[in-house]
């Protein structure tokens, strides 16, 4: 019998997978390589982590050999020590989290109610990324994955991954980090910069065009129209308008 996973994986693409973790319905990605597998955030913490990667396994792709993460919030990155064989990839605002910024980080992370223990756990050993980057093309041997910034949104950092096809019949995937939410409004805090977060959205959705699959940082993944009808809704928001 094939050996159980620990989460539930939609695969919207050929090798391409994606989970929705349990604490605050956070995103992990998974795109399958013929010579490198690429995961795209890490949850929270390392209990999560070894989860995902057990479940790398069970799907085929062998240990993590890229990791990318999409923003500097604790549900995204705390797990990074749980890859230890994996490059690490991610803007300087995540490196500067993971350093000099983990109190804060911690602090953000016993808000919304991560267990004290397992955030110590995972701040004893973090890793921060080796490759700070805003562009980066990740050659997986079969395809070429494209981590771009499109722009400021919900920080000034954000990071999304452009996935393509491998075959005639398949659609681009495109994970999105929390610059596009599903099961929420858009989460807007002090680093947001809601004015040039729409235009962010359009030059997302021309990164994966009209037919693509758009995986948010939590919840559904959606299509481009989807993603603009957040784009009108934060507009709205800004200019006072009843979203």
């Amino acid at each position: 019998m094939p050996e159980a996973l620990n989460y539930v994986w939609e695969t919207p693409a050929e090798g391409v997978h994606r989970c929705r973790l349990p604490f605050l319905d956070v995103t992990v990605g998974l795109v399958r390589g013929s010579r490198a597998t690429l995961l795209v955030d890490c949850g929270t913490t390392l209990r999560e982590a070894a989860a995902v990667a057990a479940d790398v396994e069970v799907l085929g792709g062998g240990a993590v050999t890229h990791l990318v993460m999409t923003h500097d919030h604790f549900d995204h990155v705390l797990g990074s020590a749980g890859f230890p064989g994996a490059e690490l990839y991610g803007a300087p605002a995540v490196t500067a989290a993971l350093s000099t910024g983990l109190d804060g980080v911690r602090a953000h992370a016993a808000e919304y109610g991560a267990d004290p223990a397992e955030l110590d756990l995972a701040i004893a050993a973090v890793r921060t990324p080796e490759h700070r980057v805003l562009d980066v093309d990740l050659d997986l041997g079969d395809r070429v994955v494209q981590v771009r910034h499109p722009g400021v949104g919900h920080t000034d950092h954000d990071l999304v991954v452009v996935v393509p096809p491998i075959a005639p019949d398949q659609r681009v995937v495109v994970f999105c980090g929390d610059l596009v939410e599903e099961s929420g409004d858009p989460s807007i805090t002090d680093q947001s910069d809601v004015a040039s977060w729409p235009r962010t959205l359009d030059r997302l959705t021309e990164l994966g065009g009209e037919d693509a699959v758009y995986v948010p940082g939590h919840g559904a993944m959606v299509d481009a129209g989807f993603v603009r009808r957040q784009r009108d809704w934060l507009h709205r928001h800004h200019t006072g308008g009843t979203p």
